[in-house]
């Protein structure tokens, strides 16, 4: 003979299984919304921090003065002076005399 109520146990434990994988798999769904949102946003992001970066470059280089061209300056020209010839001074010779 079957316990009594058996099948009502059975059915309430079914449905509590029941209802808490529908509260797995939402919450499941969730979170997936949740990551494809928030790659969404940081990726969008990360865009308009690259596009500013290099609209301040643009500016920054369009706004500062461009260095001078270099324009070539008279040079002196050099005076063809004579100069001393060095005069090459006579080695010592050794003696036989110590040393004091």
């Amino acid at each position: 003979m079957a316990a009594r109520g058996s099948k009502n146990a059975q059915s309430r434990t079914s449905a509590e299984r029941a209802r808490l994988h529908a509260a797995r798999t939402q919450r499941h769904e969730g979170q997936i919304r949740r990551r494809v949102r928030d790659n969404t946003i940081a990726a969008v992001v990360g865009g308009l921090i690259v596009v500013a970066a290099i609209g301040s470059q643009v500016v920054h280089a369009q706004v500062t003065a461009p260095e001078p061209e270099p324009t070539p300056t008279p040079s002196v020209e050099p005076s063809t002076a004579p100069t001393e010839a060095p005069t090459e001074t006579p080695e010592p010779v050794p003696s036989d005399a110590p040393a004091e």
